[in-house]
């Protein structure tokens, strides 16, 4: 199956029905991302491999002149009005939160040097990517509202600073302590291309995405994780410890991200405590993986990409521990079929999806046989997307 497609009319009959008058309402898109490879190195400055998807976040946005911004969507019940005088966060509005923390961030940027040009809008979200899923559903409804509310008050602001932005949003507003790899992708993602990202630095290249004779398939394991709730703060809270011990040899080291194999091989002796050692090592191994994941892309060589897909797997699976019963069943079942190239859990894990390379005459048969032998160990059903790669945050023309 496929995400469902968007049909803009219907979203403006919706608007209408919300909001009342829908004439001069603009559209604006921001995609979900699927990291290839690269899983946990974000927040600690190492390396990433994602890359922007067709399917995303649409947000339809009517000007107002009240100061009030009324959010409104067509997948979730609860809805937010709020005052750019009172944005503050309330559990009870549950999804509006990121866009409210948008706009938080929005009224701070250049100590508030844009307050006086944020007047409102009426704005409807609909999406088609898979919430709770790990493809950055909260991602792309923070930046499709960065780049929405910022071009209606005729605010000038690069992708990256939208970018940034948004991720300080989920950090400060949400209380989420991602890293910037989602809301890069988001926001700076290119058609038929990965993009390869220094989290620290922001160094980053754009990488054909050429995989001809095979399809990229994501498997959406059906078991709902929040991503707040998840241990996914305590993971990156031992990260951080494993810092602190190893400036026991390396005074200057700020981050996981700044060690090669080399350097790890000769320090890690100073971290005593095996599971912290561990959290660090599947991070500089992710790293390297990562760079070799790169040059074997470049190089045409799909074998060693997929061979790369699955240490990660087996690296957050054994030394991160983010994976779980259902994210290992995918692996186990899809790793075994014939035509599967390369597969891994992707995104935050516990829950969430798989990603796969699949070559095309074993397409349906993927499927079939992962439905099957998914569904009779675990008792869930999975999703299934074919994807293909697309541009990040843009305006749509109505």
């Amino acid at each position: 199956m496929t995400t469902s497609a968007i049909d803009l009319h219907e979203l403006l009959r919706a608007f209408s029905e919300r909001f009342g008058d829908a004439e001069g309402v603009r559209c604006f898109f921001a995609p979900g991302r699927v990291n290839l490879i690269g899983e946990h190195t974000d927040y600690n400055g190492g390396y990433v491999f994602p890359a922007a998807l067709t399917f995303g976040t649409y947000a339809l946005v009517k000007p107002r002149n009240d100061g009030m911004y009324r959010f409104r969507s067509m997948q979730f019940a609860a809805e937010a009005d709020v005052a750019v005088s009172a944005v503050e966060f309330r559990k009870e509005d549950d999804w509006a939160n990121y866009p409210k923390g948008v706009l938080a961030e929005l009224l701070k940027l250049e100590d508030g040097a844009y307050a006086s040009k944020l007047r409102g809008a009426d704005i409807l979200y609909v999406g088609n990517v898979p919430n709770g899923a790990g493809l950055s559903s909260s991602a792309s409804i923070e930046l499709a509202t960065a780049l929405a509310i910022s071009t209606l008050a005729q605010i000038e602001l690069p992708m990256l600073t939208l970018v940034k932005l948004s991720q300080l949003a989920e950090n400060r507003f949400v209380g989420v302590n991602c890293g910037i790899m989602d809301q890069f992708a988001v926001g700076m993602g290119k058609r038929d291309h990965a993009v390869m990202l220094k989290c620290d630095t922001l160094d980053y290249q754009y990488v054909p995405f050429r995989i001809d004779g095979c399809k990229l398939v994501i498997t959406n394991t059906n078991k709902r994780r929040g991503l707040a709730d998840s241990k996914y703060n305590e993971r990156r809270q031992q990260c951080e410890d494993g810092v602190q011990l190893l400036k026991e040899k390396l005074p200057r080291l700020g981050n996981l991200g700044e060690l090669s194999l080399e350097q790890w091989e000769q320090v890690k002796s100073a971290i005593s405590d095996p599971i912290i050692r561990n959290r660090a090592e599947h991070v500089v191994t992710e790293d390297d993986r990562v760079l070799r994941a790169r040059s074997s892309l470049e190089q045409g060589d799909l074998a060693t990409f997929g061979k790369l897909m699955n240490a990660s797997h087996e690296s957050l699976r054994d030394l991160y521990e983010v994976t779980g019963f259902e994210l290992d069943t995918l692996y186990e079942v899809a790793s075994g079929i014939k035509g599967c190239v390369g597969t891994r859990m992707t995104g935050a894990g516990f829950g969430g999806c798989n990603v796969s390379i699949v070559k095309d005459e074993a397409v349906e048969t993927f499927q079939r046989t992962v439905a099957e032998q998914y569904t009779a160990k675990t008792g869930l059903v999975p999703s299934f997307y074919v994807c293909e790669i697309g541009d990040g945050a843009k305006e749509l023309q109505l």
